[in-house]
């Protein structure tokens, strides 16, 4: 009785509240998609702040006084329409209406025209609708998934994994090498003189809109091209001027747990130290401090970003966004252990029962992007982009060291700072010419310093009295400096023609002509200074945690320790000459795509052809002085094509020849010592041909759900990959290993709304998960290596899998959604999970098995939370499971673990206010 008095309490009162206002509803649909319902759009009364959102299915209802109103629809990635209204007292007036994109007409509407590309329903439009095969992830997939950088944000779609510890990708299990990174469709320069694309770690999320992947090539791609192309684009602002602050911690369990988080003192946390070699060098002691600095290893971030739109005249808009980050990091990989040159029967000439490794990195991040859009036919774009990361570490390995600590009493110190500065420039071109043309052109000019300034390493020996400093080998404690300076100009440019046109208005054909030309250079140089204990003091005790009290002025003018480069000391008259290696590569393309409709059927005909000379010129303690011209000219037939199964179904097909090109330091004859190992280049290494083919299939039974599945190939002549050769020190060069190699596998990816709690109050749980298997194998051939290289190598077995390519790729999340509060507040909590299987790291030689990088997974949980219109709040959990990362080589009769640790867990907490 008494629920049934509370329920006509609250009817009378609603009833009450309700009287003299009027209702508008209805449903909100989206053209190409049969006319189905788009969630998550936006509804709002012009001039008011009253707004709503379309639930699943479309749907949306309002409740305003009686009067004359504009309604406003509007969702990212699509046309907004505004409509004119009249409400009614207690009447309900239906308005349905159908987002459409801008090839087709609307009579009776005011149309205000821009896309934006970053939420998942947009983005899987645009991939429904696009001939091309690719992926595309944007920011708000990103958001939900608590990604921070570009690197684990592409590791989230199929068939993509990041290398441990890096930001290396690898693409269908190819490398470095096979793949590409661009910034709105223009190249990115490397900052690390030993790969070929930069550290997508060092892109920070805040300033991507959205990310995609063309794992299939077609003739707008520079031809070096085989694993995928990763396309960074920068947001570009619409709307609305804003201004959001933001702030976040993090910390990590490994490292909040280590009794001193201790690094190398003298070094700005902000991470922009320069260093260079100090002056007199070889006769004077003025290097930087080997003492320990503790730090408080909790880390934090704050960032600011804003923009702002200016209409110009009646058709022009102006429109400024800004974003400026700095964020740091603690991390500590413990309970690890380490071997290297283990032999084929498991004996180690270096055997660690204890390795660790502390690292203290930051970013600074700033973006500018000012679009200019003069008509409806025309737009410019400026973006520059500056980033400086650092990265401070701490590696030290206990144990048995042959020859130097044979009781398992030996300690290798490792400090390492590594600073890195990219400035990237782009001034973009979008002009559309009457009904049949368009203009699309881009020209960017990119500079990156990369310097790893004074390295240092120590190698001790504990004895009964304290630790004494190893004099083996000269270059065992040494400060190393090194420099890499690269600019590149690259051009883009594209012309469209459309004919065939039909009575609808659409247009059948498309003809594409365009001209990409990139100009690298790169200066590369290094030294390093040898300190070796003089005799008489071989057996001086040192204290480990300072250094400076034997590495000092005094010292080196009594003789206790002497200082020398690798080519000799200060009476060699060039010993400061550093080595040094030069790059220039020219590439000049231009390209044809014939693109023509057939009712159902869509193909794409491409042919590329390009020219490319990379010189490289070098002077080093191994080569002496050397150069070496690579030149190729390269023709590239594509096919794509696009059947419409039905309007939720596509078939589609992709065949390309591309090519890999080797790069600057694989082909110069320098050498680079890290602790486990040691790498040379190889001035005789080249090219390898690939063949790709693609078969996929996708339906998209709503707008945002997904289900797809694709087969794929690629045949590569002269596969490149790192081997361990010949050499009484086990050096790993770069080699053509084979006459061929293939990789075949099959990706599926299922996106699927699960459940609709509430659709009035948005309550929803969704589900992805994405999964990749393939097939590797590749020729070994000894003789052939032998016979093409100044090089010789035994390889262990005949054939081999690719380094990097792991069996079974996964990533799964489940997210559940929750909004309150009259939509303005909600709440995102998401657990994701990735997993790869067993992955080669390098290729057995001499009877020694191959490096595998043994399987693990990750878990993740990720809440957003919008407390109100202004305020925000994140966490997120990394790693939850923390596994053990491991190393092993598997030889005939054992396996051998060479390298075990564990990351720890790392928490986050973020907050955010918008003005």
């Amino acid at each position: 009785m008494k629920l049934r008095i509370l329920i006509i309490a609250l009817l009378i009162s609603t009833l009450a509240f309700a009287k003299g206002q009027g209702t508008i509803t209805g449903i909100l649909t989206e053209k190409n998609l049969n006319n189905e319902g788009l969630p998550s759009a936006n509804v709002l009364i012009k001039g008011t702040t009253i707004s709503t959102n379309t639930d699943v299915n479309g749907k949306y209802s309002l409740t305003v006084a009686p009067g004359n109103y504009i309604v406003q629809f509007s969702l990212l990635g699509y046309e907004t329409v505004e409509v004119m209204v009249t409400v009614k007292e207690d009447e309900v007036t239906v308005i349905n209406e159908t987002l459409v994109s801008a090839s087709y007409n609307l009579e009776a509407v005011v149309i205000k025209s821009y896309r934006k590309k970053d939420t998942e329903t947009a983005l899987l439009l645009d991939q429904k609708k696009a001939v091309e095969i690719k992926q595309t992830i944007g920011a708000q997939e990103l958001s939900r998934k608590g990604v921070s950088d570009v690197a684990t944000a592409v590791t989230k779609t199929t068939g993509i994994t990041k290398q441990e510890g890096s930001g290396n990708i690898f693409v269908r299990g190819l490398g470095d090498r096979y793949n590409s990174t661009t910034m709105n469709g223009l190249p990115v320069p490397s900052n690390n003189p030993e790969k070929k694309n930069i550290n997508l770690e060092i892109f920070s999320t805040d300033i991507v809109e959205h990310i995609s992947i063309d794992k299939v090539y077609n003739g707008k791609i520079y031809g070096d091209f085989a694993g995928g192309n990763v396309d960074i684009v920068s947001k570009d602002y619409t709307g609305k001027g804003f201004l959001k602050l933001e702030v976040g911690s993090k910390v990590n369990t490994n490292a909040i747990a280590e009794d001193h988080f201790t690094l190398q003192g003298g070094i700005s946390k902000l991470g922009f130290t320069n260093k260079n070699i100090p002056s007199s060098p070889l006769t004077q002691y003025n290097y930087n401090t080997l003492q320990l600095k503790s730090f408080s290893p909790i880390a934090n971030s704050f960032g600011i970003s804003g923009g702002k739109s200016f209409q110009v005249g009646t058709e022009g808009k102006l429109s400024f966004f800004a974003t400026a980050a700095y964020g740091n990091d603690y991390s500590s990989k413990s309970n690890g252990t380490a071997k290297a040159s283990v032999n084929g029967n498991g004996v180690a000439n270096k055997n660690f029962s204890k390795y660790s490794a502390l690292n203290f990195d930051t970013n600074t991040t700033a973006m500018a992007n000012i679009g200019y859009k003069i008509n409806s036919n025309n737009k410019l774009n400026y973006n520059s982009v500056f980033i400086n990361t650092s990265s401070q570490s701490k590696e030290e390995y206990t144990g048995y060291i042959v020859d130097i600590a044979n009781n398992g009493n030996g300690l290798i110190r490792r400090f390492n700072y590594e600073k890195n500065s990219l400035w990237i420039n782009q001034l973009l071109g979008d002009h559309t010419v009457g009904e049949r043309s368009k203009l699309n052109w881009g020209i960017s000019y990119n500079s990156i310093n990369g310097d790893m300034p004074d390295r240092s390493q120590n190698i001790f020996r504990k004895e009964a009295n304290g630790y004494v400093l190893s004099s083996v080998s000269a270059p065992d404690n040494h400060r190393y400096f090194q420099k890499l300076k690269e600019d590149e100009l690259a051009a883009n440019a594209s012309y469209d023609y459309k004919f065939n046109k039909t009575e609808q208005g659409d247009f059948n054909g498309k003809i594409t002509i365009g001209y990409n030309g990139r100009f690298k250079n790169r200066d590369f140089q290094a030294t390093q200074f040898n300190f070796k204990v003089n005799q008489g003091f071989t057996n001086t005790v040192v204290d480990p945690t300072n250094l400076d009290l034997f590495y000092n002025a005094q010292n080196l003018n009594n003789g206790v320790f002497s200082i020398a480069t690798f080519r000799g000391n200060s009476q060699v008259s060039n010993a400061l000459d550093p080595q040094t290696y030069t790059g220039e590569q020219i590439i000049n393309g231009g390209f044809i795509n014939t693109e023509y409709k057939f009712e159902k059927l869509t193909a794409v005909l491409g042919l590329r052809a390009e020219s490319i000379s990379q010189k490289v010129d070098w002077n080093t303690q191994l080569g002496g002085t050397g150069n070496d011209k690579l030149e190729k000219n390269a023709f590239l037939p594509s096919v794509i094509m696009k059947y419409e199964l039905n309007e939720k179904q596509n078939l589609r097909l992709g065949f390309s020849k591309t090519y890999t090109l080797p790069q600057f330091k694989e082909r110069a004859a320098f050498v680079y010592e890290e602790v486990l190992q040691t790498k040379i280049g190889n001035e005789n290494l080249y090219e390898s041909d690939d063949y790709n083919l693609d078969l996929k299939w996708e339906m998209f039974p709503k707008s945002d759900e997904l289900i797809s599945f694709t087969a794929f190939g690629k045949y590569i002549l002269n596969p490149m990959n790192e081997v361990t050769i010949s050499s009484s020190s086990n050096d790993i060069s770069y080699v053509n290993t084979g006459d061929y190699g293939y990789v075949t596998g099959a990706e599926v990816e299922y996106r699927k709304q699960l459940f609709d709690f509430d659709t009035e109050n948005s309550k929803s749980l969704s589900a992805g998960i994405n999964a990749s298997y393939l097939y590797s194998n590749q020729e070994l051939n000894a003789e052939k290596v032998n016979r093409e290289t100044n090089y010789q190598v035994a390889f262990t077995n005949s054939k081999s899998k690719f380094t990097g390519a792991s069996d079974l790729l996964l990533n799964a999340d489940l997210t559940l959604f929750n909004e309150w509060n009259e939509k303005n507040s909600n709440l995102t909590t998401t657990v994701a999970y990735s997993y790869f299987s067993d992955r080669l790291n390098a290729i057995g030689t001499d009877g020694k098995g191959d490096l595998v990088d043994k399987a693990f997974g990750s878990l993740d949980f990720i809440a957003k939370s919008k407390l109100n219109k202004k305020f925000g709040l994140g966490l997120v959990v990394k790693n939850i499971l923390d596994p053990s990362i491991n190393r092993v080589q598997e030889n005939a009769n054992n396996e051998v673990n060479v390298l075990s640790y564990k990351k720890g867990i790392t928490l986050s907490l973020n907050l955010n206010y918008q003005f």
